[in-house]
């Protein structure tokens, strides 16, 4: 063979492996790029994922904080509530003396009137008081300190209210002190 034929035959040879080699670069490019698509898919897929996390995060974090304000504005009379209680038992017990003095008998008005006043203040605070007189004994808001044998009575009824008690809402404020029955 000449030489001029063998140098044909090797550009034939060269201009029919470029195609070919093209092809594998252009193959090796492409899924060179594919990788890169689906990484990039991951990472926006995690992005995605953290924001939609951080989102409930921050949306679970504001209604704990919206029930925690609405906790502490429903209670916060709780305090200055236990403080009252004391004067407001004070006062029934001077209210509960009796005198036949007209002079006594027009401060005990005067202190009738300032008694239901500090009442109605509780009242529209949401502290009512435990009606335990007569009632079946409930754990739950009232405390028993004694209990007595009496005919007539069924057992576990309240006879004797020695302390009252309140409530703030659904809340405990102060158990009710009582005698049960036996």
């Amino acid at each position: 063979m000449s030489k001029k034929k063998q140098k044909q035959e090797e550009t034939v040879e060269a201009v029919e492996k470029e195609p070919e080699e093209v092809k594998e670069q252009e193959t090796e490019a492409e899924n060179s790029l594919e990788k890169e698509i689906d990484q990039l898919k991951e990472e926006l897929a995690k992005a995605k994922n953290d924001v939609a996390r951080a989102y409930a995060d921050t949306e679970n974090m504001k209604k704990r904080l919206q029930n925690e304000a609405d906790t502490v504005k429903k209670y916060r009379f709780q305090q200055a509530g236990l403080e009252i209680l004391p004067i407001l038992d004070g006062m029934e017990r001077a209210l509960s003396v009796q005198s036949e003095n007209e002079e006594v008998m027009n401060y005990v008005k005067g202190f009738e009137m300032i008694h239901q006043q500090l009442v109605q203040v509780l009242t529209n605070e949401g502290i009512q008081e435990i009606e335990a007189m007569g009632k079946p004994f409930d754990h739950n808001t009232m405390q028993a300190l004694m209990q007595e044998a009496q005919e007539g009575v069924e057992a576990g009824i309240v006879l004797e209210v020695m302390q009252k008690g309140y409530m703030l809402k659904d809340r405990i404020l102060r158990p009710a002190l009582v005698k049960v029955s036996e």
